[in-house]
């Protein structure tokens, strides 16, 4: 596959007509090189980019240098693609303005898509409001993979993980002069909801400053999907797993009976959950494999039991008995049974 570009040179001292030149040949060779991939019978398997740019052109039929854009919705229109991810909208705000203080005066644009690659809320500096209105990413506009081809925002939604596209690597030749670096967000059910992105109209960002955005807008994501899925389950407890190579965050939210009734994609993916497990829950001790580690049956739940009541009394038998609910020497004969008495 041949090399694709992550940085466009600066030009000075041309005329406009120049420029205007230089463009249309730059156009045409992205055209020219973008039909020699999806021409390849092999090039998919090489590359994401290029498997993108396969589905572009033959999935979705879209041709690289087609001119003018999709028209964007309207601001009602908007509104209710928002109410439809609730709860999740809300949890991005404040993550989208801790981003945009710290990417803005780099020129990024903070935004924010729902599943359907509709921009539903964004941050930028009014100084770059004019290139990104150009670029056609502002609020309401489609960035989905079957509207825009290769895109940071379509083709994270399309492939369910974070995506860097870099210039060259978009499709379309108008969307080369950006960098745009999406990160999924997964909802409460572990379905995807949204996309956070960080996008450039500059050209003069290296690609060590590239790479730091890139892992600040997945960590960003992984916040507002974990901030999002506590609140979801907010009068159950919520338990952090640990599971390598997880992208996302691994956790379960665990009712009053130590029942699992909720999981985050990561951990349903890490403990092979799914909408029917959690329908009919599982003990947590179940899922997590610590089962031996706390011990089975009912006296080990019992025994348990007893130590919550001791440890909430700090030690008191009188008052755990009163927790309990049974007499004190009841409670001596159980703690000697189970071996919870101290050794004299």
């Amino acid at each position: 596959m041949p090399d694709i570009p992550i940085a466009l040179t600066g030009i000075s001292g041309v005329s406009i007509a120049s420029m205007d030149d230089r463009r249309s040949s730059h156009s045409a060779n992205h055209a020219e090189k973008v039909a020699e991939i999806v021409a390849s019978r092999s090039a998919a398997a090489r590359s994401p980019v290029a498997a993108s740019w396969v589905r572009s052109f033959h999935k979705y039929g879209l041709e690289p240098d087609a001119p003018g854009r999709t028209g964007r919705l309207s601001q009602s229109e908007v509104g209710l693609h928002r109410e439809a991810i609730g709860r999740l909208f809300h949890v991005s705000q404040a993550v989208m303005d801790q981003l945009h203080a710290s990417l803005g005066l780099a020129g990024c644009s903070v935004i924010l898509c729902d599943a359907d690659g509709i921009v539903l809320d964004q941050r930028l500096r009014a100084g770059d409001q004019q290139d990104f209105e150009t670029a056609g990413l502002a609020r309401g506009a489609d960035w989905s993979e079957k509207r825009q081809g290769t895109n940071g925002i379509g083709t994270a939604i399309a492939e369910g993980r974070p995506v860097h596209v870099l210039r060259d690597q978009h499709y379309h030749t108008r969307n080369t002069s950006m960098i745009c670096l999406g990160a999924p967000v997964f909802g409460e059910t572990g379905k995807l909801a949204a996309v956070l992105d960080v996008s450039s109209c500059r050209g003069d960002l290296d690609a060590a400053f590239v790479a730091l955005i890139a892992q600040t807008v997945e960590q960003a994501a992984m916040r507002i999907e974990a901030e999002n899925f506590c609140r979801s389950f907010s009068q159950a407890r919520i338990v952090q797993g640990t599971a390598e190579g997880q992208q996302g965050p691994v956790l379960l939210a665990v009712n009053g009976d130590d029942l699992v009734i909720g999981a985050t994609r990561s951990a349903r993916l890490h403990y092979g959950l799914d909408d029917a497990a959690l329908i009919s829950p599982r003990p947590a001790m179940d899922i997590l494999g610590d089962q031996e580690r706390r011990g089975m049956g009912l006296e080990s739940a019992e025994r348990r039991e007893l130590r919550r009541a001791l440890a909430r009394a700090n030690g008191n038998v009188s008052a755990a008995a009163r927790l309990l609910g049974i007499s004190r020497a009841t409670l001596y004969r159980r703690m000697e049974k189970l071996g919870l008495l101290p050794e004299s």
